[in-house]
């Protein structure tokens, strides 16, 4: 800026040719110099300014990081841990625009039983391991009626803690089958898991119903460590049987549940609102009572009776598994 001044006064003087107007000259450039310089300025300062102003997608993008913040401080007030690897739930919104309440299924975890299935269907026993599987099953059922006797919700609560054991069981031993042989499992893991997943979402229903006392939650810890390490045997030994056996048992649950909704129709149970995590796990109406939950377990039951039977029926043909398409999507 000063070189800048110093030519101009310069050429001034040299174009008037007198050195008496050095001193006038450069007395004004110095008096306007800090014209100069706040002219300078100010005609940066637009451009600076228009630089500096976030413009109206930053201003979105501000927005929202504030608003996120906030929510993950609230989530953090009400309990709920953040994490630092940015690991977090979408938000999930049922159909009518609600919150999705759960965190134990996703709504595309949810579907509407097949309750036209034929329930009264049975497998006659036709070998020993047939009649070893048949007589096994009715022998553990005289003994969970002797006990429960019409106590039908305590009963239910107890068989799905045991039904619910086979499938995992089950897809463990043809997962880790799968990894030590290179081969496809012709979808039976995921079938399995996936019978193993229902059953479980039988019994959290169930325990809406039916709070279970200190000796009925002493009993199901103890049958079903032993019925997991037994069948966990059985299955390695022979898997045929064991799926015949599972078939066995899934009779027996949908003969059960039938006894449970004679009950409701007799008076003997009362037929009381369904829980909320069922009418949205079945996807059943708003209205929907027991007696509903009811029909659709023991139709979920009967699929998986005749699941297991079929697998059986293949494994009896001297074939695996895998040789045969998995039924998965009845759930």
């Amino acid at each position: 800026m000063k070189h800048f001044l110093v030519k101009s006064v310069v050429a001034r003087v040299l174009v008037s040719g007198g050195s008496q107007n050095f001193t006038r000259h450069f007395v004004t450039a110095s008096a306007a110099a800090p014209e100069l310089k706040l002219r300078h300025l100010y005609g940066y300062l637009p451009r600076m300014s228009s630089t500096l102003a976030p413009s109206p997608a930053e201003k979105d993008q501000q927005q929202k990081q504030e608003k996120t913040a906030s929510e993950e401080k609230r989530e953090n007030e009400n309990g709920v841990v953040s994490s630092y690897w940015g690991i977090s739930r979408p938000k999930i919104k049922r159909e009518d625009g609600t919150e999705w309440p759960w965190n134990c299924f996703m709504p595309w975890d949810t579907y509407r039983a097949d309750v036209s299935i034929d329930i009264t269907k049975h497998h006659e026993p036709a070998t020993f391991g047939d009649k070893l599987a048949f007589r096994t099953v009715k022998f553990l059922n005289v003994l969970s009626h002797l006990y429960f006797k019409e106590r039908y919700g305590c009963h239910a609560m107890m068989l799905e803690t045991i039904a619910a054991v086979p499938g995992m069981v089950g897809g463990m031993v043809l997962h880790l089958k799968s990894l030590r042989r290179f081969q496809h499992s012709g979808g039976w893991i995921k079938a399995l898991l996936e019978e193993a997943e229902n059953e479980r979402m039988h019994l959290m229903t169930m325990t809406e119903l039916v709070k279970p006392n200190w000796h009925e939650r002493l009993l199901i810890i103890t049958a079903q460590g032993v019925f997991f390490n037994a069948f966990f045997l059985f299955y390695l030994v022979s898997p045929k049987v064991a799926h015949r056996f599972v078939g066995y048992l899934e009779e027996e649950a949908v003969n059960s549940y039938t006894e449970h909704l004679m009950a409701i129709e007799n008076g003997k149970v009362e037929n009381v609102p369904a829980p909320a995590i069922a009418i949205d796990y079945w996807r059943l109406p708003k209205d929907a009572t027991v007696k509903d939950v009811i029909v659709v377990i023991r139709a979920d039951e009967a699929h998986h009776r005749d699941v297991n039977h079929f697998a059986s029926d293949i494994q009896y043909q001297g074939k695996e598994l895998r040789e045969a398409p998995a039924p998965l999507g009845y759930h």
